[in-house]
């Protein structure tokens, strides 16, 4: 098992992850087009992001903006704004699509597609990838390797500390088999540290949750890893159209501040967190083995997934 080599007198890594989804968030699953709905990502552009920008400035924050494509060349520069007050973009995706519910070759034609609007809009190539819907379909690790990302920032294996996913053969009527490790490191997200399930209305959803609670919740999880795990990692999530809403800025700045009042603390992007990490010399012989051996076939009455 690998280990964060954290900078000099930190104690944890705390990346506050910005899902810039704006009008795309309600094309790619639920296919809500109308002007409603579009005001809605629109107030994440021109609302959420000013608002999250000034607070992070304020409490010194550098973060992740997970940012499709569509984003990008619909509010090019509210992105721009972004990456000049020093925040990192990581891939997800062109329409925030559902990878699982597509082809191999749209879901590698979105990853290029998007790659094409980061370079044109804003001169960048994204380190890391963050999947629309955190979902993977029986080919997105291969394309994420293929890609040459260093990070994603999707899967639920562990919590507070990162690790290399692993393909593994599913089978229905015996266990299940661990395959190869990726060399891409996983940074694990949490669907308990997403602000949209709890508290976005979609329309056959209420969310609208008791801030209160949510509030607590993403202290006591901080809380834990700051006091309980080695070289930690707190990655949350939030959306500027969620996030931005008046009342929940309050509570949001609230957690801030209780995590910058604790000694140690390293407010960090997901590509300096992935930097930071360390494998153990076990772990590089092993995924070198790996490497050698291969995977074996599956059996014919299996399915793959990542």
């Amino acid at each position: 098992m690998g280990h964060l080599q954290l900078p000099a007198g930190k104690k944890i890594a705390v990346n506050l992850g910005t899902d810039f989804d704006a009008q795309c968030l309600w094309l790619g699953a639920f296919n809500r087009t109308s002007p409603a709905f579009m005001s809605r990502g629109e107030f994440g552009a021109e609302v959420g992001v000013p608002r999250l920008l000034e607070l992070y400035d304020r409490y010194d924050v550098t973060s992740t903006w997970f940012t499709p494509g569509h984003s990008v060349d619909t509010f090019p520069q509210w992105c721009k704004k972004i990456l000049d007050a020093g925040h990192e973009f990581g891939h997800h995706g062109y329409y925030h699509e559902i990878p699982p519910a597509i082809s191999r070759d749209t879901e590698r034609r979105l990853v290029d597609l998007a790659f094409a609007t980061y370079k044109k809009v804003l001169g960048i190539r994204p380190t890391g990838y963050r999947s629309p819907y955190w979902d993977y379909s029986e080919n997105t690790l291969d394309i994420i390797e293929e890609s040459g990302f260093r990070y994603d920032t999707s899967l639920m294996a562990r919590d507070l500390v990162p690790y290399h996913p692993r393909r593994w053969q599913v089978n229905w009527e015996q266990g299940n088999v661990a395959g190869k490790a990726s060399e891409v490191l996983e940074i694990p997200v949490n669907w308990y540290l997403d602000d949209f399930p709890p508290l976005a209305y979609t329309g056959t959803s209420t969310g609208m949750q008791d801030t209160e609670t949510i509030f607590r919740r993403w202290r006591d999880i901080f809380d834990y890893a700051y006091e309980r795990v080695e070289n930690p990692v707190f990655a949350s999530c939030v959306h500027p159209q969620i996030i931005g809403q008046a009342h929940h800025m309050l509570w949001y700045e609230r957690l801030i501040q209780h995590i910058a009042s604790k000694d140690g603390v390293w407010f960090a992007t997901c590509d300096e967190i992935a930097q930071a990490w360390v494998d153990d010399e076990d772990d590089k012989k092993l995924m070198a083995l790996e490497d050698v051996r291969g995977v074996q076939p599956p059996p014919a009455d299996s399915s793959w997934a990542q």
